[in-house]
C-alpha cells in the first residue's frame, strides 16, 4: 500500500511540475527569472508552513539536527537557488517542453554520480538506457534545429539548452541530498521547509548584495505575472516538491524518478495549447525515446 501511495505521489508530481512550468514560463517572460525565482520560494515557504501548522501543530520542523540540517540546506542550495535560477532562464530562452525535456537527464546524471561517487557499479543495461535517453534528447535538438527557427530564436536555443543542462544536473545533485536527509527520519514536508528556507535565505542575499531588491517591488505592479508566479509556487516548491519527498520517501526511487520524469511528456499538448507551439513528428518520437531510456534507468 505505502508503495502505491508512493507512485500516486510521483505521478501527482509530474502534473504539478508540468504546469507549473507552464506558469513560470509566463511569468518569468514578464518579470524576469531571477525575480520569480526569489518570490516563488517565499510564496512556496508560507505555504509549506501553514500546512505544517496544520498538519503537525507548530510552524517550523522540531528537534532539527545538524545533518538534517546539511543535507537539506546543500539540497536546497544546488536544487533551489541554482539549479531552478538555470531551469528559470531555460523556460525564457526555449520554452518549458524543451527545457523540461532536459530535466530527463536528471536519472542519468544520479545514475552517473552513484557510479562516480558512491561506488555503484554500471552494469550494460544501465550504460544502455542512458545511450537511449540521449539520444532521445539529440532526436529532439535536431528535429527542432531542422525547423529553421527567426534568428533570434537561434540566438538563445543553444544557451537555452545549456541552461537545462545545468537545471538538470542541479536537480539531480539535490534529489540525492534530500534522500540523505530523509534517511535521517525527518517528514518529507518539514525537509521541504528546511530546503527552501536555506534556499530563499540564499537568493535574497544575493539579491540584496548586487541591488536587486527595486526591480523586484517594482515587479509586483504587474499582476498577471504575480498571479502566474503564485499559481507556479503552488504546484511546483509546495505542492509539487511535497509529493516528490513523499514519493522517494513511499516507492521505489526507480518507479518514483520514472513517474516524475514524464513532464515533457505532458507538456507535448500543454505547449500546444498554451503557446501555440508546433512540434513535429520528430519532437515527438524523440521524447517518447528519452522517456523510454529514463524508465529502462531505474525499472531495469
Amino acid at each position: 500500500m505505502n508503495h502505491f501511495i508512493g507512485e500516486i505521489a510521483a505521478l501527482g508530481t509530474a502534473c504539478c511540475w508540468s504546469v507549473g512550468s507552464i506558469f513560470f514560463t509566463i511569468s518569468s517572460r514578464k518579470i524576469g527569472h531571477h525575480t520569480v525565482n526569489r518570490l516563488r520560494l517565499v510564496v512556496g515557504l508560507g505555504l509549506l508552513v501553514i500546512a505544517h501548522y496544520i498538519i503537525t501543530g507548530s510552524f517550523w520542523p522540531q528537534s532539527i539536527q545538524g545533518d538534517q540540517l546539511m543535507w537539506f540546506g546543500l539540497s536546497g542550495i544546488i536544487g533551489f537557488a541554482i539549479g531552478d535560477t538555470l531551469l528559470f532562464r531555460s523556460f525564457v530562452l526555449v520554452g518549458p517542453r524543451l527545457a523540461m525535456l532536459m530535466m530527463a537527464l536528471v536519472p542519468v546524471f544520479s545514475t552517473l554520480i552513484a557510479w562516480l561517487f558512491l561506488g555503484q557499479i554500471l552494469i550494460p543495461l544501465d550504460i544502455l538506457a542512458i545511450v537511449i535517453t540521449i539520444s532521445g534528447i539529440g532526436w529532439v535538438i535536431i528535429s527542432r534545429k531542422r525547423e529553421k527557427p527567426p534568428p533570434k530564436q537561434k540566438d538563445v536555443y543553444i544557451p537555452g539548452l545549456l541552461c537545462g543542462v545545468g537545471g538538470a544536473l542541479g536537480q539531480a545533485i539535490g534529489l540525492v541530498f534530500s534522500k540523505k536527509g530523509l534517511m535521517t527520519g525527518m517528514m518529507p514536508l518539514s525537509g521541504n521547509i528546511l530546503r527552501i528556507s536555506i534556499a530563499a535565505l540564499a537568493v535574497w542575499i544575493i539579491s540584496i548584495i548586487i541591488g536587486e531588491l527595486p526591480r523586484t517591488g517594482r515587479s509586483l505592479k504587474n499582476r498577471r505575472a504575480i498571479l502566474a508566479m503564485c499559481g507556479g509556487a503552488f504546484l511546483g516548491p509546495f505542492l509539487g516538491v511535497w509529493l516528490s519527498l513523499i514519493a522517494i520517501d513511499y516507492a521505489y526511487i526507480g518507479i518514483a524518478s520514472t513517474l516524475m520524469a514524464l513532464p515533457p511528456v505532458f507538456l507535448i499538448p500543454l505547449s500546444c495549447w498554451v503557446f501555440r507551439e508546433k512540434i513535429n513528428t520528430g519532437g515527438i518520437l524523440g521524447t517518447v525515446v528519452a522517456m523510454v531510456g529514463v524508465a529502462l534507468i531505474f525499472l531495469l
